[in-house]
């Protein structure tokens, strides 16, 4: 084997040294950007370009070295012994690269092309001026979670005097989105060498023999500024797409936060705390220390805040909410107020103060006071209250598709006509959308889209020739960090969000060591079921709702079903061969424990049905409906015979959620308020009053073996307890204050699920959840 021989040293060696030359960087830069163009242009991407591939010679030259992860990205003309043996492609999903260097493209393991190394020169580029690199943390993941989400401070910032021009190049080169960076080497090559003809770069020499010397006088320089004033026409161009140009954290509290998120211009809003536990907590538009807003309402979630500022609106509601009142709380201090009589779903405010609400699926607006409630005809959601554009002329809210497939955004007046869809789920879009807003000058639509247990903020453009020949919807983040609860700062140029890192760690109460201790290895896992004979356990993974099962020391795991489905509420048969469970869509299906095989038994042409769980013979399980009634909280219970396929009413069960069967005759339930539990005997088919709590109440199961009731009462210091259900006798297991459980992407709080040895199991939240500042290039 026969390579040539090279004598100087590698750009790596140089930059131990510190930063170059600006002079320096863009003669290398140049040569760096040709040899790319070469390369491209023969359909090869270099896929691993950085400092230590990049050899200076004696002379001054550079060479691009080790292909050895390079891509040919177009067939070659010729075959035979000259054709290039090198490989076509990488499959999806494969991180190939060097930490620090890679595009965003590459961190995720998607296809890279060209313009990834184009991303790779642009941190070089940085590199060479600063001295520094643009991406660089204590560990890999937290390398790659900056590469996808923020930004190197300006080369000017570390040197000052960097040329503004030549700082615009390394921000092109390294915006996260491909299509925003240079098109291709060729034309970043030109670029810099219109930087180096205008002066940066030292000049050529010249003589007066010729008789035109005059003419070269005046022509070369005018060429030059041309050439620069065109570059810097052409960088200062707006991006054709949104950009999120910077995130910054401003809390670090480390405390679970979840719902709407508010600001009015230097406070930020949001809530902190367990499902059922909520406070509301601020924090400066700067970041800083957090603080909370004192309320004597319990578990008060954020739903608007006045166009003033001077107080917010909130629902107040248990745990799982089916009774919500509506309330309005001044700020930064005062007495809370009741707005209107009615139980509602979920509310929004106009910018006049108005109130626009959702019972069921209708939506009505109210007074600021919550009187003279009118019903907008023909306007129905998904439950989630529409969001009205800043000027109160227009409205925007999420439905279901026809016969349940996908989702649809829509736009209406805010009387409720003319109604008409913007966004359409399909192909490269999310499986589900929340959360709507606008920004504030009432140009683009924010929602988030949901794939796999995380959240990605997009936008949808409500001024239509801003967008021409770019997809109607666009995402402005991709991960790792989930984005599930969002505001538009008051001048539009920020995002402010909720940010989550998503981990759980499954746990379980040791009653020896009066400790939560890892259970399962302390595995990322989600709602475990265990069977009677404490041999098997089927789980979801968190946050994605993937099903699982293994034996109980986490040996001998399969895979049980795959995405899109998002598995809630999975319980195993008494006999340990099947696991019932529904679905995020609304069907309940059986699947086997042993080859994954599923069949499905309930569909939601009746309604919404969640939550089976098997009778201790194993021939039924009861099934909660959602209401189809928009007058209704809570549902209908069901039982359903596997061997017949038949579907029986609940007598007596309207308004009353999460069924268990605590033996084969009797059923309990909690009622639509959740403040007590009651008892439904099948063989008189009356139902009685078995606990109440002024807590209310969070989480409740029945033991695997039927002998205990466990339940988890919510309030400012939640607990668990435990209730034997031959005699009724109950006694506090143990007390949830300081527990972070997680918040569910799809559930919202931790399920309470029992081990074979009647102690209670939780998810804890080891994540992170803080509020970020998103600075956004908008078009």
């Amino acid at each position: 084997m026969v390579s040539e021989l090279l004598e100087g040293s590698t750009l790596r060696d140089q930059l131990l040294r510190g930063p170059l030359p600006t002079r320096k960087a863009l003669d290398y830069g140049i040569q760096t950007a040709r040899g790319l163009a070469a390369a491209h242009e023969k359909g090869i991407v270099h896929r691993d370009l950085k400092p230590e591939n990049l050899f200076l010679t004696k002379d001054g030259r550079i060479k691009i070295l080790d292909f050895g992860l390079a891509k040919l990205t177009q067939t070659p003309h010729t075959s035979g012994p000259a054709t290039p043996t090198l490989s076509g492609g990488t499959e999806r999903g494969v991180v190939l690269g060097t930490v620090g260097y890679m595009a965003p493209e590459q961190v995720r393991g998607q296809v890279a092309d060209e313009r990834a190394d184009l991303f790779a020169f642009g941190a070089i580029l940085y590199e060479m001026l600063t001295g520094e690199r643009a991406f660089h943390k204590p560990t890999s993941p937290e390398t790659m979670s900056a590469i996808l989400n923020e930004e190197p401070p300006s080369a000017s910032q570390i040197v000052p005097g960097t040329p503004p021009a030549l700082q615009k190049i390394v921000q092109r080169c390294l915006e996260k989105s491909p299509e925003q960076r240079f098109h291709s080497a060729s034309d970043l090559a030109f670029a810099l060498e219109a930087l180096s003809d205008s002066g940066t770069a030292p000049t050529g020499s010249f003589t007066t023999v010729t008789s035109n010397w005059r003419w070269r006088w005046i022509v070369a320089p005018a060429s030059a500024v041309v050439a620069l004033v065109a570059v810097a026409v052409w960088l200062e161009l707006p991006p054709a797409t949104p950009v999120v140009e910077s995130v910054s954290q401003l809390t670090n509290d480390s405390q679970t936060k979840a719902g709407s998120i508010e600001t009015d211009g230097s406070r930020i809003y949001f809530n902190e705390g367990p499902s059922g536990s909520f406070q509301i907590t601020q924090v400066s538009v700067n970041g800083g220390q957090t603080g909370t807003i004192p309320t004597s309402l319990v578990n008060a979630q954020i739903v608007g805040l006045t166009a003033d500022g001077s107080s917010l609106l909130v629902t107040v509601s248990a745990p799982v909410p089916t009774q919500v009142t509506l309330w309005s709380i001044p700020l930064p201090a005062g007495d809370a107020r009741r707005l209107g009589d009615s139980h509602i779903g979920n509310a929004s405010l106009f910018p006049d103060g108005r109130l626009m609400y959702t019972l069921g699926n209708d939506v009505l607006t109210a007074e600021k006071d919550g009187s003279n409630p009118r019903k907008l005809n023909g306007l129905s959601t998904d439950g989630m209250a529409p969001r009205v554009s800043p000027d109160g002329k227009k409205i925007v809210f999420s439905t279901t598709a026809a016969k349940g497939q996908g989702w649809v955004i829509n736009e209406a007046l805010s009387d409720g006509s003319s109604i008409h869809p913007i966004l359409t789920a399909g192909p490269g879009l999310p499986g589900s959308v929340c959360c709507l807003r606008w920004t504030s000058n009432g140009k683009y639509i924010l929602f988030g889209g949901q794939n796999a247990g995380r959240t990605d903020i997009w936008a949808i453009s409500d001024d239509k020739p801003l967008l021409r020949g770019v997809p109607s919807a666009l995402r402005l983040t991709n991960g790792p960090v989930s984005y599930d609860y969002f505001a538009s700062s008051g001048d539009a140029k920020q995002i402010f969000a909720i940010g989550a890192q998503r981990r759980g760690e499954l746990v379980g109460y040791d009653s020896t060591a009066h400790a939560f201790l890892p259970l399962l290895g302390g595995i990322s896992a989600y709602d475990p079921t265990f069977s009677r004979d404490g041999k098997w356990v089927a789980y979801l993974s968190y946050p994605e709702h993937t099903l699982w099962r293994s034996r109980a020391d986490g040996s001998d795991r399969l895979q049980l079903t795959y995405p899109p489905m998002v598995v809630l509420f999975p319980r195993i048969s008494p006999d340990g061969t099947k696991v019932a469970f529904s679905t995020a869509e609304g069907n309940v299906y059986l699947i086997s424990m042993e080859s994954g095989k599923s069949q499905k038994v309930i569909d939601n042409t009746l309604g919404h049905p969640t939550a089976p769980d098997w009778s201790p013979d194993g021939n039924l399980f009861v099934v909660e409906f959602g209401s189809t009634d928009a007058q209704s909280f809570g549902g209908d219970l069901m039982v359903f015979d596997i061997r017949t396929g038949k579907l029986s009413p609940v007598p007596g069960s309207k308004d009353t959620i999460g069924p268990w069967f605590l033996t084969q005759d009797l059923l309990v339930a909690i009622s639509s308020d959740q403040s007590k539990f009651e008892v439904f005997d099948f063989k008189t088919e009356e139902w009685a009053d078995l606990i109440s709590s002024a807590d209310k109440f969070a989480n409740w199961e029945t033991s695997p073996d039927g002998s205990y009731f466990f339940y988890e009462t919510a309030g400012n210091n939640p607990k668990i307890f435990r209730m034997r259900i031959k005699d009724r006798a109950a006694e506090e297991v143990v007390s949830l204050k300081g527990f972070r459980p997680v918040e569910d992407p799809y559930l919202g709080n931790t399920q309470l699920n029992v081990t074979p040895d009647n102690f209670p199991v939780l998810t804890r939240d080891v994540g992170t959840q803080e509020v970020y500042a998103l600075t956004v290039k908008w078009p």
